[in-house]
């Protein structure tokens, strides 16, 4: 049974649902303090210009940080309108916009309040185009009152975890001797990133799963689990 633990994102990049492809059970943690330079809020996509970041704005005040489940969204300031043109001025030249564009319509059609429902929507919906069926269980249904790699390891006991598979970047903050003490897997994503075919000249990695969706439809999950090896063509 291999367990997932990841934070949410906005429009998250190919490795998230690289993870939830390779998990048994995948959890979100929603009841962490929320980071206001992590990617909760933000990711990018690619232009004729390069890249262009995509951001959220939040209503974040003081020294006191919110838990992820409690952030507002700034809705004074008109970035619905920005993120939609921006997808579309981009990608409309994509092979499958036509198939794809009405989800970024109908989700910034609506005001949302959380940036955690915001996030979450755009994650179901493209699970749903990637055919990810994976059960979504959120940190904050559990009710652990424990902290970092403790937490992290009960998360798994709950869920009868024999694994627990994370980034790379856990190695400088997780306890790996605390996983072995109690008989549970412990094993970094090391995500190899695929090429695929991009508008814009020059392959760009590491950008928001959208860019693969629109120019590759129904193949990208096989492409970002690397199952189907594409050779990276600059149109």
């Amino acid at each position: 049974m291999t367990v997932v633990i990841l934070q949410p994102g906005y429009l998250p990049w190919l490795g998230f649902f690289d993870q939830m492809y390779k998990s048994d059970r995948f959890v979100i943690l929603d009841d962490v303090q929320y980071d206001k330079h992590s990617w909760r809020n933000r990711n990018r996509i690619k232009t004729d210009r390069g890249i262009q970041w995509l951001t959220v704005p939040v209503l974040i005040s003081g020294k006191n940080q919110p838990i992820i489940k409690g952030v507002l969204i700034d809705n004074k300031m008109n970035w619905r309108k920005k993120h939609l043109k921006g997808i579309e001025q981009n990608y409309k030249k994509s092979q499958f916009f036509k198939d794809y564009f009405y989800i970024f319509e109908e989700t910034f059609s609506k005001e949302w309040k959380y940036l955690i429902d915001l996030d979450m929507e755009f994650i179901y919906r493209l699970n749903a185009v990637l055919g990810l069926n994976r059960k979504i269980i959120f940190a904050s249904d559990l009710n652990i009152k424990t902290d970092k790699t403790e937490r992290l390891i009960t998360i798994c006991q709950m869920l009868n975890a024999s694994k627990y598979l994370t980034g790379d970047t856990a190695k400088e903050y997780i306890d790996a001797g605390e996983f072995i003490k109690h008989n549970i897997q412990l094993e970094f994503h090391n995500y190899s990133h695929p090429t695929y075919k991009q508008l814009y000249g020059e392959f760009i990695p590491y950008l928001s799963i959208i860019d693969l969706i629109f120019n590759h439809g129904d193949e990208s999950l096989e492409i970002l689990t690397g199952q189907k090896k594409v050779t990276s063509l600059f149109l």
